[in-house]
């Protein structure tokens, strides 16, 4: 594995773009945004308040396609292997970038060089939710149950090596636990499941999560967030509980295939910027319990490294693998 200060270097590379050609008057068609998720999901939502908003500032529309499968991976290939020009680009997340590279040997992309970051757009909390059938309603008496019978119980991700898997593998190897995973194609079609009392437990964004748990649809554990959410004032942080390394909130932003020339990604940079900046859409993400970044490219590229050495010490340590 190449050293921090290597990945820095190549993460800053990356996000210093200039290799593409800008084109004259971008963009003169409709944008492609490339969701690696199914409908329904969190990164599903933050694309799609994004989209429905950003024609005055971009001067074109942009269209949400959504392409699920693999974790996230087989949408995040189709973007890795796009034309540079700007006319498709997609939504990054932790779990395309970091997570599921770590777990993937054999993945279609490098998640640090493959790419042209370009603006983080959010960040959101994460959540252990159970079914209500499930016989704990808090932090204790939950952790109590799953130790007291290892192997009993199942929780739905949004697929192998994204991060409501990786994640909740860190919480087991922390929690001395054990939880049977299962797989999705999307984080919409697991958190179906759990809510209709298929699946017991799912560890989720919030977002997407949320209006389940207002309705009572589902119970909320714990929290990751760097403190307790307004939404959900009751519910302790993985800090509070002892488990601070899970305590890592998920990215929603904004990537293109490597290559993009500088013109083109300040200008999609800059009219994502100006549509979150915007306090009625910044009210609708934040409506979702998200938190509104929209930094650079260059801060961007660095999140990306940082979260991609987390995961691939969380694939290591409880020797995960695709199988």
């Amino acid at each position: 594995m190449l050293h921090r200060r290597s990945l820095l270097a190549t993460a800053a590379l990356v996000a210093l773009p200039g290799l593409g050609r800008a084109q004259s008057g971008y963009p003169n068609k409709p944008v492609r945004l490339i969701v690696p998720f199914a409908p329904g999901g969190t990164t599903d939502i933050v694309a799609r308040v994004v989209a429905e908003k950003i024609n005055a500032a971009l001067g074109q529309s942009l269209i949400v396609d959504n392409k699920a499968g693999g974790g996230g991976s087989i949408g995040a290939t189709e973007i890795a292997r796009s034309a540079p020009d700007g006319y498709t680009i997609g939504m990054a997340t932790v779990s395309t970038t970091a997570a599921n590279p770590a777990i993937n040997p054999k993945i279609a992309y490098n998640p640090l060089t493959d790419f042209t970051p370009i603006i983080n757009v959010a960040a959101t909390p994460n959540v252990i939710a159970v079914h209500p059938s499930f016989p704990a309603r808090d932090y204790k008496s939950f952790l109590a149950e799953l130790k007291k019978n290892p192997g009993k119980y199942s929780y739905g991700s949004s697929g192998t090596g994204g991060i409501g898997h990786l994640q909740m593998e860190l919480f087991k190897n922390l929690s001395g636990t054990f939880v049977t995973h299962i797989p999705y194609r999307g984080a919409g079609p697991a958190l179906n499941d759990v809510v209709a009392g298929q699946v017991p437990m799912i560890f989720d964004n919030l977002p997407s999560a949320l209006p389940f748990i207002q309705q009572g649809r589902l119970i909320a554990i714990v929290v990751a967030a760097p403190q307790r959410l307004a939404v959900l004032p009751n519910i302790p942080t993985f800090k509070e509980v002892g488990l601070e390394p899970v305590n890592r909130p998920a990215f929603y932003g904004i990537h293109g295939p490597k290559g993009m020339s500088k013109e083109v990604v300040d200008r999609i940079h800059d009219a994502v910027k100006k549509t979150i900046d915007d306090p009625a859409v910044r009210k609708r993400i934040e409506d979702t319990g998200s938190i509104v970044i929209g930094n650079t490219p260059e801060q961007f590229a660095a999140q990306i490294v940082a979260e991609f050495e987390v995961y691939k010490k969380v694939v290591a340590a409880q020797k995960l693998t695709l199988d």
